[in-house]
């Protein structure tokens, strides 16, 4: 393609004059999906297209370069057409696209044998008390562990593993496709670069077994409904010689027939009488560390509420405990015997009488502040 006929590069990749850095590398990645060779096996027009937009973009990308040919145009960045040196940072593009990296022949690398075991995750239900205060368990799990007849190489005992005759070792194959050089995992080692020719009898070649095991598990004062705990290295075994996963526990807290928890305060609701509202009290309730006397003073009303002080949940990891509130709820008798409704009705004649002579006293300092 000569200098004279080449087509603007910014009308190559269907962005404006003044397109970023993100709208220049996502016009590219659009084109390059749609005319990769990989793609269009045979089809020269869509080859050429693929140059066409990676030589733009290979002027683009480059914030120098793009510079210069905003000044001078294609005279500023060269005639020579597309050159694959050019993309040696384009592998992070193309293995999203395509997945694979060093389209262009770089040097690849061998995969890493070790490699880290899965992570583990156990849920279990504890009782609220048992969130409250803590206590130990233990979780029944089946994990992957390293075979302990070829102590997690995969090969069978005074064995070991060859070079991948498919790659020589180096994990990745490679093929020209028109004008590029595409490397991909080898099929024959999965990119291992060694294969193993006599697999152990245990494991059979796999480096790992599948074991029960009975984890004690410490559950700490204070976790609440959805709390994970992570244990290191209680996951799968790693795959030859890596590390190995960790274990999450997730607890589930059942709820309490009287407490309700918000954070580390407890709230709770307790009945009281008539008399002991109006008279005052001192009523018995409930705590998780045992009764506690309340203490209700004369003339308290219906929901009221009283706040008991570190009668809460622990604060996990910490100092301290929450606080307890306490509601009363005055019940009002739905049977009376005939003494009771005598008292009541001589309460109820008393009352009328305060209540006239304190009508009295308001009607007479109105008249005193308008007179």
């Amino acid at each position: 393609m000569a200098t004279n006929t080449k087509r603007d590069y910014y009308e190559v990749l269907g962005v404006e004059r003044n397109a970023g850095e993100t709208e220049i590398k996502a016009a590219y990645r659009k084109l390059a999906l749609q005319f990769h060779p990989d793609r269009n096996p045979g089809n020269a027009e869509a080859e050429e297209k693929f140059k066409e937009a990676s030589e733009a973009y290979a002027v683009l990308a480059d914030a120098n370069k793009r510079a210069q040919y905003d000044r001078f145009g294609h005279a500023a960045v060269g005639g020579g057409g597309f050159d694959p040196s050019t993309f040696q940072d384009f592998s992070e593009i193309f293995s999203d696209l395509f997945g694979f990296g060093d389209i262009f022949g770089g040097g690849g690398r061998r995969r890493t044998r070790a490699q880290r075991g899965p992570d583990l995750r156990e849920d279990i239900t504890i009782a609220f008390e048992q969130a409250v205060f803590g206590f130990e368990t233990e979780v029944k799990i089946r994990r992957h562990e390293t075979c302990d007849t070829c102590s997690g190489s995969g090969a069978a005992p005074g064995k070991s593993s060859t070079t991948c005759r498919s790659c020589n070792g180096v994990g990745q194959v490679r093929y020209q496709q028109g004008f590029l050089t595409i490397a991909r995992t080898c099929p024959a080692c999965k990119g291992m670069g060694s294969v193993i020719s006599d697999p152990c009898p245990k494991c059979h070649g796999q480096a790992r077994i599948v074991h029960a095991r009975t984890i004690p598990v410490k559950i700490p004062a204070g976790v609440e409904d959805g709390t994970r705990m992570r244990f290191a290295g209680q996951g799968e075994a790693g795959v030859f010689g890596g590390p190995p996963g960790d274990l999450y526990v997730v607890l589930h807290v059942k709820e309490h027939p009287f407490f309700e928890r918000d954070g580390n305060d407890l709230y709770c609701a307790v009945p009281i009488s008539v008399t002991q509202a109006a008279l005052g009290a001192e009523i018995k309730i409930p705590t998780l560390d045992g009764e506690y006397t309340l203490k209700v003073p004369e003339g308290t009303q219906s929901g009221t509420a009283f706040r008991v002080r570190h009668k809460g949940v622990p604060v996990l990891s910490g100092h301290g405990k929450g606080d307890l509130f306490v509601e009363v709820r005055v019940q009002t008798p739905s049977k009376l015997t005939r003494r009771q409704r005598e008292l009541l009705e001589e309460l109820h004649q008393l009352s009328s009488v305060e209540n006239k002579l304190e009508r009295r006293t308001l009607l007479s300092k109105m008249k005193d502040m308008f007179s």
